[in-house]
């Protein structure tokens, strides 16, 4: 499958998503006020912006506030890429956001991409595991079988490429998955792989290289004539 083609069939329902989503940040940014003691000291004798770029000391009010503008649309691609299910990527995005603010002073300057990434991941591992737990409520189903796809006239290309990129991604190791998002979508490089998973490098290039070689092979079991189950499962 087309990366490109999958990216951009991902990005525009979440940059909508992330659109709406900016509408709740001011009652989000007045509950971080109450919780945060008070601007941090070294954030404020560093003076820099969330880009890193020096200025101004900003009170955390208007920091949070540049970080919700900035990566909110990264930390919903992040959450549902990792297996958030799409009914609560926004309310992740928002619990990655709250738990960003009651930490806003551990924050490094110029390190606020990593640090909600790292949330972003912890709070979708969570929604793997609820999901799973309810899976296992439903052990005895009949093993899902895969849906042939609509004619082009009844769905769009695009859409096409989400409904396979959404199959493959919630098959594969989690592991696996988190690594290859954030490379081949995110395009993170492997040093900032390996930072926000607190992992080595070349960890990240061994679960890159898995992680390709399984995706081919989930895209061409996907693409078998319709009726093929998942042999794997």
């Amino acid at each position: 499958m087309n990366k490109l083609g999958a990216a951009g069939a991902l990005s525009h329902d979440q940059s909508l998503a992330s659109r709406e989503l900016r509408t709740f940040m001011p009652p989000l940014a007045a509950t971080a006020a109450v919780e945060i003691s008070g601007p941090n000291p070294a954030a404020l004798s560093a003076g820099s912006s969330v880009s890193g770029e020096p200025s101004s000391p900003v009170s955390p009010e208007v920091r949070l506030r540049e970080m919700v503008d900035s990566y909110i649309d990264f930390v919903a691609r992040v959450l549902r890429n990792a297996g958030t299910p799409d009914a609560d990527v926004d309310d992740a995005v928002q619990r990655t956001f709250i738990a960003a603010a009651n930490r806003l002073s551990d924050i490094r300057l110029g390190a606020e991409k990593s640090f909600l990434l790292q949330i972003a991941l912890h709070i979708a591992a969570h929604a793997r595991r609820t999901v799973a737990r309810r899976r296992e409520v439903h052990a005895d189903e009949a093993p899902e079988q895969i849906e042939a796809f609509a004619t082009p006239e009844q769905l769009t290309d695009q859409k096409r490429a989400r409904q396979m990129l959404d199959r493959v991604l919630d098959r594969m190791d989690a592991d696996l998955r988190t690594v290859f998002v954030l490379y081949e979508f995110e395009e993170l490089n492997m040093a900032e792989i390996a930072n926000a998973l607190s992992i080595p490098q070349g960890t990240v290039a061994s679960r890159l290289r898995r992680a390709r070689a399984d995706f081919r092979e989930r895209v061409s079991r996907l693409e078998r004539p319709s009726g093929t189950r998942w042999d794997d499962e």
